[in-house]
């Protein structure tokens, strides 16, 4: 029986690549390989995509994140408010710049970073709040942007899994990243836009945030030799942006399919007893927010047992996340103990992602959907 991967990026790779490969090919002729006019082409298309006033590319989505903090003046003795359960670097990026993060739990319906406990856990030590969509959905930005107003601190948006995303603010609809000060991007392989090794962005509208990033990325200097600050070496190479700008044109279309095959995951499991048994839960969609599905995640009954019968099948499924982030060891420091953030914590024990990737034949997705079924029954 075909197996069925968590992702194919061969069948995204294969229609484009008579377009791609010239355009390498050109680079390699050129001996153009750090920055240059190829970044900042994809610059100005990534800018253009998400209305931002300026777009700064860098070596991945974690650096996006650290230089973030730092161009916002964040470092040591500063908290950085943010989420438990998500990718190890929405934390780690505190530690780079000498701060610490300060979590709090999730809402148990999105799986985002909750308003109501982010403002409780607000206090003086704060220097920014640092919301991530998860999963391609958007955090309730207006909430954290009039939390991140009333306390004067920095909105940094962790939208390395929602470029596409968007989120209605005052009639607008704005592109996840766009709603604070500075929006995070990741172009990791598995992500929507996807490149051939990492690579990131920033997005701000903020002339000098903007110029800023654009120094602290290569080691914080306008001028080689010349720093004006401890920067970084954290430039995105010229193959990713040539890469990551042609398949920008079609980000939007596999973001729609995603949907589509995300609608149809929701259909066909609404038309079983698994829901009101209490087996499974499917995603709940946020009416403000315009989800593009980076991952389709279940809570499960069950969950390592579905996973042995998913592998069985030869059906690939992932966790995102085994293990909270206050309960990991190298932060031990803070005092996270079990039971502080239960809704985080129960997540960790339930979620399952599934194969939801814009090229998912329909004849593979109803496979995946009948060996859950069979499993529960």
């Amino acid at each position: 029986m075909k197996a069925v991967p968590l992702l194919d990026l061969k069948a995204q790779f294969a229609p484009l690549r008579d377009e791609i490969l010239p355009r390498i090919e050109e680079l390699i002729d050129a001996q153009m390989f750090v920055l240059g006019e190829p970044v900042a082409s994809f610059e100005r298309a990534l800018a253009n995509y998400t209305g931002a006033k300026h777009a700064i590319g860098c070596a991945s989505g974690t650096d996006a994140l650290i230089l973030a903090l730092a161009a916002s003046d964040v470092g040591p003795g500063d908290q950085v408010l943010t989420t438990p359960f998500s990718f190890f670097s929405t934390a780690s990026c505190s530690y780079k710049v000498g701060a610490r993060p300060l979590f709090c739990d999730i809402d148990p319906e999105t799986f985002n970073i909750d308003v109501d406990a982010a403002d409780a856990a607000m206090n003086s030590n704060v220097k920014a709040i640092l919301p991530v969509h998860l999963f391609g959905q958007c955090a309730d930005l207006v909430a954290f942007g009039e939390l991140a107003d009333r306390h004067g601190v920095a909105l940094i948006e962790d939208a390395a899994q929602a470029l596409g995303a968007r989120y209605e603010r005052g009639g607008q609809s704005l592109h996840a990243g766009r709603h604070g000060k500075i929006g995070c991007y990741s172009f990791f392989p598995t992500k929507n836009l996807g490149g051939f090794g990492d690579g990131g962005a920033m997005v701000t509208d903020d002339d000098q945030i903007a110029d800023r990033l654009q120094q602290l990325r290569v080691h914080g200097g306008r001028q080689m030799y010349h720093h004006e600050w401890v920067g970084w070496n954290s430039r995105l190479d010229a193959l990713q942006a040539v890469v990551l700008e042609i398949k920008l044109r079609h980000l939007d279309d596999w973001s729609n399919r995603r949907a589509a095959n995300a609608d149809r995951y929701d259909e066909w499991f609404a038309q079983t007893d698994l829901i009101s048994r209490g087996c499974l839960k499917t995603p709940r969609r946020d009416p403000r927010a315009h989800h593009i599905f980076n991952q389709y995640t279940l809570r499960v009954e069950r969950r390592d047992e579905l996973r042995e019968a998913l592998t069985a099948a030869s059906i690939g499924h992932s966790v995102y996340y085994p293990v909270s982030l206050h309960l990991q060891k190298c932060f031990e420091e803070l005092g996270g103990r079990v039971g502080q953030f239960p809704h985080a914590e129960r997540a960790c024990e339930e979620v399952i992602a599934l194969p939801i990737y814009p090229e998912l034949e329909l004849e593979s997705q109803r496979r995946v959907v009948d060996t859950i079924i069979e499993f529960f029954s």
